[in-house]
């Protein structure tokens, strides 16, 4: 049976940011992932962490400011100053909260910039980033992100995402695999799983269309989930969806599908 972390940036949100912890561990996981950490105390998310006997699989670089609509800056050729001291900063909470992946957010291709200068920052950037955090004991992770939801992202597909790993050339990146995204933007769930399982890191889902719970769309999820058992996956995948009601509500999906394998 799949490993199932809870993003406590979508799931129990109707609490306090740090009542999460314990919401998650109460509802039976045993991981957690979420967006950023950097707006608390690293003490105060490891003592959330152990007190509740969760441990912390995933969480992003600093993306720029994410309320006034970034969501990256890794493609920003002006701001390669800015993303290499969020590279720092991100390896001291991770190694804070015994964290082992980091994901890259890579951004919005900025106005006026060219697809060729966005490229070369990003590419650039990463082999930095890789090989700082390679160099701390930790693997650095990019998603796609589909077009529907963040229009002018730059990296959108899952073969877009390999050719850039192989142009970085680190054996420290890999793909983060969101089913979601993916869904939206090329479908082929289960063949592109089994051709590039060993170049993926992480794994996140939620169903299509809403980005609800898995079993609320088109997304065959027991078979999806058995799928992902048999090629021998043994990382987690994080729950990034949005509760039709409640979380705690809305959590029975996880026996109701997995029981079907």
């Amino acid at each position: 049976m799949p490993k199932f972390a809870a993003n406590l940036t979508m799931l129990f949100t109707e609490l306090p940011f740090m009542q999460r912890f314990e919401a998650a561990a109460k509802a039976g996981f045993q991981a957690v992932e979420y967006l950023f950490p950097y707006p608390f105390e690293k003490k105060e998310l490891a003592a959330a962490l152990r007190a509740n006997g969760l441990q912390q699989v995933l969480h992003n670089l600093p993306a720029g400011d994410w309320d006034k609509g970034e969501r990256g800056i890794a493609c920003h050729p002006d701001r390669t100053g800015e993303f290499r001291e969020g590279i720092a900063v991100a390896i001291d909470y991770a190694t804070a909260l015994g964290c082992p992946q980091l994901n890259c957010l890579v951004g919005k291709v900025p106005a006026g910039v060219s697809t060729e200068a966005a490229h070369k920052t990003v590419v650039e950037n990463l082999r930095l980033a890789a090989r700082e955090l390679e160099a701390a004991g930790l693997r650095l992770l990019i998603e796609p992100i589909n077009t529907f939801d963040i229009p002018g992202f730059f990296l959108t597909r899952t073969d877009q995402a390999l050719a850039l790993i192989d142009e970085v050339g680190s054996s420290n990146l890999r793909v983060q695999y969101d089913i979601y995204h993916a869904q939206r933007m090329e479908g082929e769930l289960g063949n592109t799983l089994t051709k590039n399982l060993a170049r993926i890191g992480h794994i996140q889902l939620a169903d299509n269309p809403g980005r609800g719970e898995p079993g609320t769309g088109e997304i065959n999820y027991p078979w999806l989930f058995q799928h992902i058992d048999a090629l021998g996956y043994d990382g987690w995948i994080g729950c990034e969806y949005k509760p039709r009601v409640t979380t705690v509500e809305g959590l029975g999906w996880r026996e109701a599908l997995t029981k079907k394998q």
